[in-house]
């Protein structure tokens, strides 16, 4: 029999010393993939890309096997805003976003769908479809995808079926897919620890499971359906250990690139890299 896939698991990293450097982090900390902010995460700032930079980066990942990539829009970006100059700026970012990820063709780019600021679920959906509907050029090299959200406030995508809907009213649809939060999922009401076939049985029937495109391995801080994305390290939250070993040794989730957004420094990231890798069985526990 041949051995198992190797995970593609990594963290976020910071750009902030360039993409190379990313590269070489990650390479550092056993990760296989990683996620890394656009700009800035809390605001809208992007800093010009030097195209060495990226080209080592794009070096390092071919010769050691990196990727596939889940970059990250800013938690600014809401398409769905009440403001219109909020939804201008969503629009203009992740428009730039997707032209600046051409220089790393093939990889992902998540991001959260947004709040509807209580307009309703419909408009927002709407405002969605409308906005990915203007930024979405055919033929792009990365892949959107919308992330599962917990659904506090008034976000959107908490349901299956709101994802589902966006990706319905969206023309290019085929440049969409879904990137699964495991705490949010959780928070949001899908039992993943208790009942993981479950859960994705309901994925496929309502998306369908060729769209599941990454994943977030995040615990909870909170029991399932408490709505309130407090994201834990893993196994120490009410998802468990056990629950991410199942998901490390899932033949359908195995092969999808796997970012941990817990709360952590690097040497913890390294820890839960080299934790995962052992309940998937790469080596001893």
């Amino acid at each position: 029999m041949s051995a198992p896939t190797r995970l593609a698991v990594g963290c976020h990293l910071s750009t902030s010393d360039g993409y190379a450097q990313m590269g070489r982090t990650a390479l550092r900390l056993d990760a296989s993939t990683f996620a890394f902010f656009t700009r800035n995460p809390r605001g809208g700032n992007a800093r010009a890309l030097d195209p060495d930079d990226v080209a080592e980066l794009r070096q390092l990942m071919g010769e050691h096997g990196i990727g596939p990539l889940v970059a990250h829009a800013p938690y600014t970006m809401n398409l769905c805003s009440a403001k219109p100059e909020t939804i201008d700026f969503a629009r203009r970012a992740m428009a730039g976003d997707l032209e600046r990820m051409e220089s790393l063709p093939g990889n992902y780019y998540n991001f959260h769908p947004g709040s509807h600021v209580k307009q309703g679920i419909d408009v927002g959906i709407e405002l969605i479809c409308a906005g990915l509907n203007e930024v979405l050029v055919p033929g792009q090299g990365t892949t959107v995808l919308l992330e599962t959200m917990a659904g506090k406030g008034s976000e959107v995508g908490r349901r299956f079926e709101e994802l589902a809907r966006i990706i319905e009213g969206t023309r290019h649809d085929e440049l969409l897919g879904v990137c699964l939060d495991t705490c949010h999922v959780s928070d949001g009401g899908y039992d993943v620890a208790g009942d993981l076939e479950g859960v994705l049985a309901e994925f496929d029937r309502v998306i369908g499971l060729d769209r599941l495109r990454a994943l977030h391995l995040n615990d909870s801080k909170n029991p399932c359906g408490a709505r309130k994305d407090r994201h834990e390290r893993i196994g120490q939250g009410h998802l468990g250990l056990d629950c991410f070993a199942a998901i490390v040794r899932h033949p359908l989730l195995r092969t999808l690139p796997m970012i941990l957004e817990t709360p952590n420094d690097l040497d913890g990231y390294a820890a839960e890299i080299a934790q995962l890798r052992a309940l998937a069985g790469e080596r001893e526990a």
